[in-house]
């Protein structure tokens, strides 16, 4: 069964009592209701025989033993399949970041909006999961929600982190920063009014932010990137409310 993430229990050294600059009853300003356009206009959406193909070159490429699961954003509430335990780790020479454009799911044609993936750079603190039995289908319906479009900008790899436990390979989404849907590094202001202005029938950016912090400080973890890009959010849905 999937792990609650406030199973995991904090990290003692990180007992920071701040509260988020960014609320729930901020983010409800972001939200609207967004229907799904379905597959976008002119992208070549994946096939069932994608899917099979990237599922197979994973677990080939897999070490002995459970299949884990580095988690990072929204894989920590919405892990899709099966999932257990649940264990902090860092992936170094990787770092969160909103770093690729959308224009469905959180996003629309007219207002694209902003995904986080794992960047080249920095470290990344997270939880690593196991992935339950049957392996092969609940791999695949990770990949099915992280992956849509050929082709792909989030991409898995396997990733050498650290736990407690000891080092260990993991399966992680990181960016190609070769596809065109790569928007690079962004001024934090940018993506700010992004998450801000960007609804799809997921939810807004800003939405997805606020879970992604909040699950990762249920383990302990801050991000100050992140927690400074919040802070930003609440400013901006003041400043975009105030003009209306």
């Amino acid at each position: 069964m999937n792990q609650p993430i406030s199973a995991i229990s904090p990290r003692k050294s990180v007992p920071r009592n701040t509260p988020m600059a960014l609320t729930e009853a901020l983010v409800a300003r972001t939200m609207r209701a967004v229907e799904d356009a379905g597959p976008t206009p002119g992208m070549v959406h994946m096939t069932d025989a994608d899917y099979a193909r990237i599922r197979d070159e994973v677990l080939a490429g897999a070490p002995a033993g459970p299949l884990k699961l580095f988690a990072y954003g929204s894989l920590l509430w919405k892990p899709a399949g099966e999932v257990r335990g649940g264990e902090r780790a860092v992936a170094s020479g990787w770092h969160r970041s909103f770093c690729f454009t959308v224009q469905r799911f959180r996003g629309t044609v007219e207002q694209p909006g902003l995904m986080m993936a794992l960047d080249r750079g920095g470290q990344c603190q997270g939880v690593v999961f196991e992935i339950a039995e049957p392996v092969a289908a609940n791999l695949e319906a990770l990949l099915r929600r992280e992956m849509t479009i050929l082709p792909a900008v989030n991409v898995p790899r396997l990733l050498q982190v650290r736990t407690e436990g000891g080092p260990c390979r993991a399966l992680g989404f990181v960016v190609d920063p070769a596809n065109p849907r790569y928007a690079g590094k962004l001024d934090k202001q940018a993506i700010a009014a992004t998450l801000v202005t960007a609804v799809g029938h997921w939810g807004s950016g800003a939405q997805y932010l606020f879970e992604t912090i909040r699950h990762l400080e249920a383990c302990g973890i801050r991000d100050r990137n992140l927690w400074r890009l919040q802070e930003l959010v609440a400013e901006e849905i003041g400043l975009t409310v105030a003009q209306k």
